[in-house]
This record gives C-alpha cells, structure tokens and sequence, in this order.
C-alpha cells in the first residue's frame, strides 16, 4: 500500500517511470558526442575546446550526486524525483538555447544537477516501492533504457545533425519525454521518508565533492593532448581529498557517504565487482564507434547504428536474467556469466574488414546480452542486505561508484588506445592497437571474479527464489530413500 491507502503500483509501472528518466538522462550523455563539430562551427570555436561542455555534466554530477538520498529523505522521494526530471529540463531547453560556450558550459552544469538527483534516487524510488521477490524483474526492466540510453546516444545524434541540421534538437527531445515522466511520477510514486540526521555533515560534502569533482575532471583531462600532467596533479589532489574524507566518516556517525556500508558483504562485494565490470561497459561505447569510424571508414551514424546491436542483446536478457538467478543464484550467474560478458567484448577487438557485418553484429548483440544479466545481478544483490532505513545512504554510495567508475572506463580506453600507439610507433590508431585496446580493458573486467568467487552460495536467495543445494541437503534428500529400500 502506499501512504495515502491506496493499491501500490505493479511493479513494473514503477520500473518503467524510473527506467524512462534514466534513459532520458543517460542518452543525454552520449547523443552531445556526435554533434561536436557541428556545435562547433555554430559556436565559433574547435571542436576540442567543447569537451567542457562534457566534463561540466559529469562534474555537476559527481558535486550532487552523494547528497541525493539525504534531499529524497528530507523532502520525499517522489517531490524530490519530480524536481529533478524539472531540473534536467530546464537546462536541456537552457542547452538548447546557447548563444556561446560559457552560457553552455553552464547549462550543462544545471544539467547535471538534475542529472545527478534523478539516477540515485530513482533506484531508492525502486528499492521503496518494489517488493524483494519483484526486485530482480524490477531491475532488468529499469536496466534496459539505462543501457539502451548512452548506445542510442551517437545514432540519434547523428540522425538530427545529418537531416534535422541542427544540433540544438539533441536537447529538445528531453521535453516530451520528462514532461510525461513528471505526469506518470505525480500519479504512481508515493512520497516516502527516510530519518535525516539532526546535524548536516557539511565537512564530509564539501571533501566528497572536491574529491569526485577532481577525479572526474583529472581522468577527463588524462585523455587530452597536452594535459596529462595537470590531470595528473587533478588525480593526485583528488585522491588526497579522497582518503581525507574515509579518514572523517570513520569518525562521524552519519557521513554523507557511509563507508561502513562497505562491511555488508554483499553490497561491499557488488560494488567492487561491479566497479571493475563497469570500467569495460565504459569503455566499450568509447572504443567500438572509433574503430567503425576510423577502421571501417564508417560514417558516425552508420557506427552509432552499429552499435545498437548492444541494445538489442540487453533488451532480449530481460526476461532470461530472472529465470537464470532463480535458476543457479546470484554466485554462480556472476562467476560463469561474467566470462562469457568479457569474452564477448574482447572478441570485439578482433574485428576486421574480413569480417561480414551482419557477424560482427550478432558478436555485439550476445555481449549486450551477457553483460546486460551481469549488471542486472550486480544493482539487485547489492541491496540484499540493506535495511529501508539506509536505503538512501546505500542508492547514493553505489550511484556514486557507478558513474566514477564509468566514467574511467572512458578514460582507460582512451588511455589503452593512446598506450598502443605509442608503443607500435602509429600516429593513427590501427586495428592492431583497438585490439589491444579491447582486451585491456576485458581482462579488468574479468578481474571481477575474483570478487564474484566471494559471493556467498545463498546471497541473494530471498530476492532471487533460488534454493541453493548443498551437501547436507542432497543428504536429506537421498536418506528417506534409503529408509524405504
């Protein structure tokens, strides 16, 4: 029920507003990538001095991201849901609007602000509404526009600079779509509470923030000609801020990013299993359209249509997700399916002009398929253990690691590429160094095992269905047998 008494939503009415907002916001990511030049030459400048425009985003999102459960405890998640997606909006059209580079870069900013309240507290939406025994189907069907969002980003984005010749289109196709969102969030998301601290950890926001802010910024800047020592220095900083902040939550009962959470086993293992994962899902959308592009002579949408493959195998492990946890339990999923997801995107690597397209297209939709069950395991075992009364604390630590991490998986692409040309002597990325590039970043993802291995065989049951067999009860099973002969 929900406060006001009334039946609470099917869950999937509820997985899909939220999944729409984060499809709003991831393909507002990616989709920007695409019209660079055209923004470019509209604006006056080059189409590198734009990538603030890009870093802008993410750093807002970094700034306000860790603060974002204790605002949906305070105000309620569902009035603090809705003035995000109102919030993204107002910058989109802001965006749209952009008469220089200033005014855009902030206009992103405010974007990001939006952007930052609707991921973590759509999933503390999710979590408060869903109940345990609907949380995996809940979250593979919230997974699939998360993942299609950001795939779908350059072929949109190229579609509207190519026939719609204009590339302030990119922001006015968030406006039907969060107005819609803001209807369906009034009418079936109760506004529930969490308990706020009587006193604001101002100190651990202001270090948080510094910390993610510089990171973000500092992996930005590692990818750029010329910029790697300050990104360097940026790193370093933030990483100093970083360890400052643990130093102080261990000391302060309720910081705004709770670390102690980190002690539940199966919250601390998915985040750090995941965090490993999501630098190849990072990556991969980086890597794979270059490659088209420069290796294949493709054009940027003919590429960003290439890369809906990876939709398309996402969409069709949606129903498979739920049967296979229920089936073999989160552990065993996650160890075996973690292989076969970075297989599949090593085996990216191997692309060549030999190969025909509608090949490479099918390798793209099983690795969209495979990673799309790792993920949906990871964002559903996390919360297993988490208590509603810290399910805002936990939305905003593991929002906050997903995007970072993200995040680098951009920037260890770019870094792998940059590496593999150096070393081979090319000034011009050649297929040699994409492949070295795309098994880099498969075997961190397949470092993630050795976490996946710590999963216990019976994490995850209550949310999954499955009963994990054991020694003692295929003893119990067989000794009745034995009684009757």
């Amino acid at each position: 029920m929900s406060e006001s008494g009334a039946p609470r939503p099917h869950f999937r009415t509820i997985a899909l507003i939220v999944g729409a907002a984060m499809f709003m916001e991831q393909l507002d990511g990616t989709v920007l990538a695409t019209a660079l030049p055209s923004m470019a030459r509209e604006l006056g400048v080059s189409a590198p001095s734009l990538s603030i425009a890009l870093t802008s985003y993410l750093i807002s999102l970094a700034v306000f991201i860790p603060v974002s459960g204790r605002i949906a405890d305070r105000f309620g998640a569902r009035t603090v849901f809705r003035s995000a997606i109102v919030i993204f909006l107002l910058g989109s059209i802001a965006c749209a609007n952009a008469p220089n580079v200033a005014f855009l870069v902030v206009a992103r900013f405010v974007e990001g602000i939006g952007g930052a309240l609707m991921m973590p507290v759509g999933r503390l939406v999710l979590m408060r509404n869903v109940e345990k025994r609907d949380l995996i189907q809940a979250t593979s069907w919230v997974l699939i526009p998360a993942v299609v969002g950001p795939i779908l980003g350059p072929p949109v984005g190229g579609f509207i600079v190519t026939y719609l010749h204009s590339w302030r289109w990119i922001f006015y196709i968030n406006v039907p779509i969060g107005l819609i969102g803001i209807v369906l969030v009034s009418l079936f998301i109760a506004n529930t509470r969490g308990e706020v601290p009587e006193k604001t950890d101002y100190r651990g926001i202001l270090l948080s923030s510094l910390s993610l802010g510089l990171l973000l910024f500092g992996l930005e800047l590692t990818s750029h000609s010329g910029k790697f020592l300050l990104g360097l220095a940026l790193l370093a900083v933030g990483a100093i801020l970083g360890a400052l902040y643990i130093l102080h939550a261990r000391r302060t009962p309720h910081a705004i990013l709770d670390i102690s959470l980190m002690r539940l086993p199966t919250f601390g293992t998915s985040v750090i299993a995941g965090a490993i994962t999501r630098i190849t899902q990072g990556a991969h959308p980086f890597l794979l359209p270059l490659m088209m592009q420069l290796g294949f002579g493709l054009t940027a949408l003919q590429s960003g249509l290439m890369t809906l493959a990876t939709a398309i195998g996402a969409i069709a492990a949606k129903p498979v997700a739920p049967f296979l946890l229920r089936r073999f339990g989160f552990r065993d999923i996650l160890v075996v399916n973690g292989f076969f997801a970075s297989a599949g995107y090593a085996l990216c690597g191997l692309f060549r002009p030999g190969w025909p397209m509608p090949v490479m297209f099918i390798v793209m939709i099983v690795s969209g398929f495979f990673m799309s069950i790792q993920f949906t395991g990871y964002n559903t075992i996390a919360y297993d253990e988490i208590e509603q009364d810290r399910m805002a604390s936990a939305t905003s630590f593991y929002t906050t690691f997903q995007q970072l991490m993200l995040s680098m998986g951009i920037c260890a692409g770019a870094a792998a590429l940059q590496a593999a040309m150096v070393v081979r002597g090319h000034t011009t990325p050649q297929f040699t160094d994409f492949t070295i590039a795309f098994w880099t970043v498969a075997i961190l993802s397949l470092s993630a095992t050795i976490w996946n291995r710590r999963f216990s065989h019976e994490a995850g049951t209550e949310i999954s269905g499955h009963t994990p067999r054991t020694w003692s009860t295929r003893q119990v099973i067989k000794e009745p047998r034995g009684l009757g002969s």
